[in-house]
């Protein structure tokens, strides 16, 4: 089997996992492409007789490391409020967030986590421990859900509770969505992508964006349609069935990012294709 054909399979994660640890579509999609382009240069680099996923996030941790995301992204391409997101990466504990996002989003066996970040499964459970004790400190916020799910919605709002945000209304239609922020400005929106009626969480989404800006996590059984890296696409992206932990470590990504990058915006609305 070919390099390339070993990872194929694993991009559109390795995508969902760049985008939110960068905060935007093309920031982490410039990192994957020089990912490749790392190890095409040099497939030493990759190690296919260890654990190919593995091995695959450990080379892109290293390029995330050495290679300014600049020197790969349309600068054109790059809203206001991501360049301030990219700017200020560095505010908060990067490592430990990183070992989340591996533990949490991607489902790393701590181990695992050890290996991709080159450093001991004992340091690794620290650095996963202290991200967790991070985002326990957040600043709470209002959240709507868009899910036409009866029981989806629910756990969703179980679980978003839990982690101490309020939920402020749950939406199953695009026409109820919209209607619900009438109300107030949510500080998170939580969508699935395709709802039961034949509307999209997309299209409402979008129209909200048009008015105010709020960080948005999509809910969806097929990521690999999103995260196929041909633009416009969703930045943060949570895969059905989801867990807490998963659903915590976007959540945290997500407001991260959009209170950094409020210091730079200047209240433009972005929207999102499918």
């Amino acid at each position: 089997m070919s390099v390339s054909q070993a990872i194929s399979s694993h991009i559109p994660y390795l995508r969902r996992f760049a985008r939110a640890l960068s905060g935007s579509q093309a920031g982490g999609d410039a990192y994957v492409l020089a990912t490749l382009e790392a190890i095409v240069a040099d497939p030493s680099a990759f190690q296919p007789n260890s654990d190919i996923r593995t091995s695959l996030y450990r080379v892109f941790l290293k390029v995330w490391g050495s290679s300014p995301v600049n020197d790969h992204t349309d600068q054109n391409a790059i809203m206001p409020d991501e360049e301030g997101a990219r700017r200020n990466l560095d505010a908060i504990s990067l490592r430990p967030r990183i070992a989340f996002l591996l533990s949490s989003l991607e489902g790393f066996e701590t181990a695992e986590v050890a290996r991709a970040l080159d450093c001991s499964p004992g340091e690794a459970a620290a650095l996963i421990d202290s991200a967790g004790k991070e985002i326990a400190d957040q600043i709470r916020t209002d959240v709507l859900i868009i899910e036409d799910e009866p029981f989806i919605a629910l756990d969703l709002q179980t679980l978003v509770e839990e982690l101490g945000h309020h939920v402020v209304g749950i939406a199953r239609t695009h026409k109820e969505a919209v209607k619900a922020i009438e109300g107030g400005r949510p500080g998170l929106i939580l969508a699935d992508i395709q709802l039961a009626d034949g509307s999209s969480g997309l299209e409402a989404v979008n129209q909200i964006l048009g008015n105010f800006e709020v960080p948005v996590i999509f809910i969806t059984a097929y990521p690999e349609r999103f995260l196929t890296g041909q633009p416009p696409e969703p930045a943060f992206l949570i895969t059905k069935p989801f867990g807490v932990d998963s659903l915590k470590a976007v959540i945290s990504q997500a407001l991260f990012f959009d209170r950094r990058s409020r210091r730079a915006s200047s209240g433009r609305g972005e929207t999102v294709g499918s």
